[in-house]
């Protein structure tokens, strides 16, 4: 089980507030954007969620901000977590609409309901308390990375880049939501910095290939119509077993209502790093950044350039243009 971008955000908000609980302070929005990499846009819908939850107050004026409304022991997890994910519950049958036969039931219900009511009894059983110690002692050098830790630390890159689209923000997040869009563009960029690395380094590990990239993208709610967020993680499998990710988040600010600003800004393995835990070469940490431009690139031409085609295609004539124009040629 992963978290939602929005879960994720809650749980680290919850974190800050629980570090700051003894000193008795309330914690400003700026600070938790601050210590926990929340995005700024959003911050103050993800602690409105906590607040909303039950779980923390807000104050207004000199010393206000954000604080817990009880002990963060006497606070647990599942609680942070469903004030940003909702019910840890089944909305659905786990299987899809199945055959005719499982109209009542799927012979997958009794599992899955024991495998989520037992996922919610150890979040039930975790406190915030405990949440915030474990942070503690992972900040202080204390405890070991998990033989199995999801993060790629030193074999991942920071990474930043923008441009400017030639388009509404609306119809930039609407592109940015639809994963078959987003992983045409993937595509595109990995070309692009393999014709880079083959240049150099021809017998190299390939960034390119006949794979598909697994995508997920997540557009944030924005109380701002100027302004919209659309977080976008990127998986694509290469030769030899290597694998290349990217986590990232996309925001959008609107100039004007014929341009937008996108600022991508995450992290990113590339492939001649997906191997090992060593870190990348300055030769890949150039090419990552290569893909990264590469992509925003992608993303804003071919943006302008499907608008240019409906337009023309809307443009008057553009009918009778099509109507007059010879049709195929006909034998005696």
């Amino acid at each position: 089980m992963t978290l939602s971008k929005r879960g994720d955000y809650v749980v680290r908000s919850a974190l800050c507030l629980a570090r700051a609980y003894e000193s008795g302070e309330h914690r400003k929005l700026r600070e938790v954007v601050a210590e926990m990499a929340v995005p700024q846009t959003f911050a103050s819908q993800i602690l409105a969620d906590l607040v909303r939850a039950g779980l923390a107050s807000s104050r207004a004026g000199r010393g206000g901000g954000y604080r817990l409304v009880r002990p963060p022991d006497a606070i647990s997890l599942v609680e942070v977590v469903e004030a940003g994910e909702g019910p840890l519950h089944a909305e659905r049958c786990a299987l899809g609409d199945g055959p005719c036969r499982w109209e009542a039931v799927c012979p997958l219900h009794e599992t899955w309901r024991s495998a989520t009511g037992a996922l919610r009894d150890v979040l039930a059983a975790t406190t915030l308390a405990s949440l915030a110690d474990a942070d503690r002692a992972i900040e202080a050098g204390r405890t070991p990375a998990p033989a199995d830790s999801h993060r790629q630390s030193a074999a991942s890159i920071a990474v930043a880049d923008s441009v400017h689209v030639e388009h509404g923000i609306e119809t930039v997040a609407r592109h940015l939501s639809r994963k078959s869009w987003v992983a045409a563009r993937v595509a595109d960029a990995y070309a692009s910095a393999d014709e880079l690395r083959h240049s150099v380094d021809a017998a190299g590990l390939p960034w390119a290939g006949s794979r598909r990239p697994a995508v997920r993208t997540e557009r944030l709610a924005s109380a701002d119509a100027a302004e919209s967020q659309v977080v976008i993680e990127w998986e694509l499998a290469l030769t030899r077993g290597a694998e290349s990710r990217l986590e990232a988040t996309v925001e959008l600010r609107e100039l004007d209502p014929e341009r937008t600003e996108l600022l991508l800004v995450g992290r990113f393995r590339p492939p001649s790093a997906a191997g090992g835990a060593d870190a990348p070469s300055a030769f890949a940490t150039q090419l990552a950044k290569s893909t990264i431009r590469a992509f925003v690139r992608s993303v804003a031409a071919s943006i302008e350039t499907e608008s240019a085609t409906r337009r023309a295609a809307r443009a008057p004539g553009a009918e009778r243009s099509r109507r007059s124009a010879p049709g195929p040629a006909t034998g005696a």
